[in-house]
């Protein structure tokens, strides 16, 4: 938990507090989280909660990871929470949980602006992100957790050989396949984040590896990188290793009494300090440096961004997630540049209905969203895009979107045919149904911005809007080649108009 208020635009800590819960120490061997693994997670929340109270809290976020995207009961565990403290329990996925950590890393890390790959293990997943000038270049998600590892092949203490060298080559071969997304040439530094690479790196400060602990930057070689003051106190490669295979052979007790490690960690260890010494021989990497930030604190700076405009992170969020609807777009066989007048039209009818439709400030970027993504769905089949729109948009790994804003986003591309949003469609069934009223404000903006691009060959049309209490007016200024098809798609839309905003629909040409 942490918590932080606004001062000037930036982000002040107030409190925070951790605690171990093993949420997921079940479901690696089960599929399920046990009841004791819930109750005991609960406890820790309704402690955070009475911390939250305190402090006056006016927004809460609260992020679940790896071992709730595995749990085939995550959705029980979910309404306990929600039951019990009245918070919703959000599961993000693996690449959203590399996102959050990379900003909050690059975000409050000196040194994290050139080329830098962030390491992230936990209990379930071990994320890996390359970041160049602060932005992400390539992320992935691997099931390499140390309390995933250790239920898998480490039943017995000291570790059993067969065990070890099966859980090295599991580990191999997903790092192997990690290695051709990321290449990790010219990397500048190497942050580690997480309670492992904590222990890790006291370790090796206090001499629990032995002699050369400590990185010595005129024996690494990383592309002349080494001789930056940068590198200066991280732990090197060289080090990990050594650790690692002595924490292979020792028992539980011999590894609680190795100083940095204390007695939780030490259960996990050996897994986690093996999963860092491939990662760093395989990758050619030196060595890397512990950083106390990470998917907290990008949690914390999305929250900042979202709500203050003027804030550093906010320009660059927006950015970073525009740019990945444009990526989506084009994954999928659509050209942004065609679709940009559809999204242009879309924001200026919202500008210029605002009064009508209220919509919350969130849902200009979300309609958007959708305006660029609403063909998505051709790349499966012509026949039923619509349908296959709302699949894909709503799958798809879009950065700085949570899943429910994908899904109201999928929604308003969806209903851009004859059908019209109803409570059980597939498209709905999944928003609150507190939401569904503005999710049709906003498809009646999405089909009426449609309706003024029908003629791709003719320049983009221009159109003012007059709003009165009985009756809206689009005044439609004609192209070259004329607008008698928007006009008439256009017109299309007056009896649904009328349905949503309680007001005739008049088109006219300017």
């Amino acid at each position: 938990m942490k918590i932080a208020k606004v001062v000037s635009h930036r982000l002040k800590t107030l409190a925070e507090d951790r605690e171990v819960t093993r949420l997921g120490t079940s479901v690696f061997d089960t599929g399920l989280v046990s009841p004791e693994a819930m109750a005991t997670t609960l406890r820790a929340l309704k402690r955070f909660q009475r911390a939250v109270q305190a402090h006056g809290v006016d927004r809460i976020r609260m992020v679940a990871t790896s071992a709730m995207r595995d749990a085939r009961n995550a959705a029980a565990f979910q309404a306990w929470v929600t039951a019990e403290t009245g918070w919703n329990l959000e599961v993000i996925s693996g690449l959203e949980e590399g996102r959050l950590i990379h900003l909050g890393v690059t975000g409050g890390e000196p040194g994290a602006g050139g080329r830098v790959l962030l390491l992230d293990l936990g209990g379930g997943s071990c994320e890996i992100t390359l970041s160049e000038h602060r932005r992400i270049k390539e992320t992935v998600s691997l099931p390499l957790g140390a309390v995933r590892l250790t239920e898998q092949f480490l039943s017995a203490d000291p570790a059993p050989s067969d065990g070890l060298a099966q859980m090295r080559h599991l580990i191999a071969r997903e790092l192997r396949r990690a290695h051709r997304r990321i290449r990790p040439e010219q990397v500048f530094l190497t942050i580690a984040t997480s309670g492992t690479a904590a222990a890790l790196s006291a370790a090796c400060a206090n001499g629990a590896a032995g002699s050369g602990s400590h990185f010595n930057p005129r024996r690494a070689s990383a592309g002349g990188a080494a001789r930056s003051p940068m590198l200066a106190g991280m732990t090197s490669t060289r080090a990990v290793r050594k650790l690692a295979n002595k924490l292979a052979g020792m028992t539980l007790p011999e590894r609680e009494a190795v100083p940095g490690i204390g007695p939780r960690r030490a259960e996990i260890i050996v897994a986690g300090s093996q999963v860092f010494a491939e990662l760093l021989e395989g990758f050619g990497l030196p060595g890397f440096r512990y950083s106390p930030l990470g998917l907290r604190d990008g949690i914390l700076a999305q929250m900042l961004a979202e709500q203050d405009a003027r804030a550093n992170v906010h320009r660059e969020f927006e950015h970073e997630r525009w740019e990945s609807v444009l990526a989506t777009a084009r994954r999928y066989g659509v050209d942004p540049r065609q679709a940009e007048p559809v999204r242009a039209h879309a924001l200026q009818l919202f500008r210029e209905l605002k009064t009508l439709h209220a919509l919350p400030p969130e849902y200009q970027s979300w309609l958007a969203a959708a305006a660029i993504l609403r063909e998505t769905g051709k790349f499966i089949n012509h026949q039923g895009h619509h349908r296959h729109t709302q699949y894909i948009v709503s799958s798809s790994e879009i950065y700085g979107y949570t899943q429910l804003q994908r899904t109201v986003v999928s929604a308003i591309a969806r209903y851009l045919g004859k059908s019209r949003p109803e409570p059980g469609d597939r498209a709905m069934r999944n928003i609150p149904a507190e939401e569904h009223k503005d999710v049709h404000r906003a498809v009646v903006l999405l089909r009426l911005a449609e309706a003024l691009n029908q003629d791709r060959a003719s320049d983009v049309l221009q159109v003012a809007v007059k709003v009165y209490p009985k009756r809206v007016y689009l005044e439609v200024q004609p192209g070259r080649t004329g607008a008698e098809l928007e006009l008439w798609s256009l017109r299309k839309e007056a009896d649904y108009f009328r349905e949503v905003f309680g007001r005739e629909l008049f088109v006219t040409l300017a």
